[in-house]
């Protein structure tokens, strides 16, 4: 039988029971689709966590002081002093606390950092108006302010805040710069903050003294010697029998981290989703027996006027797998769609690999072939005489 009838012949069986067909591919839909989707916005949210760790910085350390005793945090000149340090181009110590900034009529909670200039490097946040801390602002306690872009919009509306004042926790503050729009990151909103020089913030929070800290190292292979350096001079302060009193978090083990992780968990999303597929063939099999039992006499008809076995085999074989490609096509552009929607709303950027679908395609015709060799090879050895006599 020419390969070509035989499609066609396939196809019309098909497309003769459009209610059936379209039931016993939907397995194969869900499960290509299920992969398609779930593996794409894995793969998206890891590169999304990636992205937020590089932001910062691969080559930065970030240390994080828990105490000892009565003894807390460092002074602004002990963390400064590590600037010092081989190897080590800037630090960047942060006090954190949450105010109530007042504009008018107009007053909102909102959290509020205490920096220093190099702060704009380390953390690679930027002025898009005004200018940024400057170290005579540090020296001399100065009350001015720089406001994240959502504190700016819900204080001062389309008005520009730079130049104008601000209450912060009833004393009165400088706008002297307007924060880049940054988003969200793992830590929360970027965009609603307010920082101003650590010494003020210091007086402001009444919380002397620095329990985090940044630095950033020349090079990304001199991190881990750095990283060294900074655990025995810590250990020295901090550390206890049972505890050292401080952590060091590498940007680079996070990333490394994030990407085993991610990498794990889209193969088990994928598996997951791959199980329907199996399901999706077991249906395709079973109407396949279905339609060989309801074509019995047919079979014995062609049988009789010159078909091969392989003649009968290839038909069946080639609607089980024209039953699964269509699942499969069908499966990829409901993924692809389902890909694009669900990370516009999850609120992260999530592409479609086209390796990925390239292997649920292939699976799902992978499926079509094992799950119709049966039924198909059982139509085929049917003999002529016992399917005539069939009613």
């Amino acid at each position: 039988m020419i390969f070509t009838q035989a499609i066609k012949m396939a196809w019309k069986s098909i497309v003769s029971n459009k209610l059936r067909s379209f039931l016993t591919i939907l397995g194969i839909i869900i499960g290509v689709f299920s992969v398609i989707t779930l593996v794409s916005l894995g793969q998206g949210l890891g590169s999304n966590i990636n992205n937020e760790i590089n932001k910062l910085g691969t080559n930065s350390l970030v240390v994080n002081i828990t105490g000892r005793g009565v003894r807390a945090s460092l002074t602004l000149d002990e963390t400064m002093a590590y600037q010092q340090m081989p190897n080590i181009t800037a630090v960047s110590p942060v006090i954190r606390g949450s105010v109530k900034a007042k504009n008018g009529t107009k007053n909102k909670e909102v959290n509020l950092e205490g920096i220093v200039p190099d702060y704009e490097v380390v953390q690679n946040f930027h002025v898009q108006e005004g200018r940024f801390i400057v170290q005579a602002d540090v020296d001399r306690l100065q009350k001015v302010a720089l406001i994240g872009s959502s504190t700016a919009k819900e204080l001062f509306g389309l008005i520009s805040p730079v130049g104008e004042n601000i209450i912060i926790n009833g004393v009165q503050y400088k706008v002297v710069g307007l924060l880049e729009t940054k988003g969200s990151s793992l830590a929360g909103s970027n965009d609603d903050k307010i920082l101003i020089p650590i010494t003020t913030a210091e007086r402001l929070l009444t919380n002397p003294g620095v329990k985090t800290f940044t630095v950033q190292v020349n090079d990304r292979e001199n991190v881990s010697s750095v990283s060294d350096q900074l655990s025995r001079d810590l250990k020295k302060r901090f550390a206890t029998d049972n505890s050292d009193g401080f952590t060091i978090f590498n940007q680079q083990d996070a990333l490394d981290s994030s990407a085993s992780i991610m990498t794990m968990i889209s193969a088990a999303l994928g598996g997951i989703a791959g199980i329907s597929l199996l399901v999706g063939g077991i249906g395709i099999m079973n109407i396949m027996l279905v339609s060989v039992t309801e074509r019995t006499r047919e079979i014995g008809i062609r049988k009789a006027v010159g078909a091969r076995k392989r003649d009968i085999l290839l038909q069946f074989l080639i609607e089980s797998v024209l039953l699964s490609a269509s699942g499969g096509i069908i499966g990829i552009g409901i993924g692809i769609g389902a890909t694009f929607l669900l990370s516009g709303i999850l609120g992260f950027t999530a592409s479609v690999s086209w390796g990925i679908v390239i292997l649920a395609f292939s699976f799902s015709l992978f499926i079509g072939v094992c799950f119709g060799i049966f039924p198909a090879n059982k139509a085929a050895k049917l003999k002529p005489i016992d399917a005539l006599r069939v009613d």
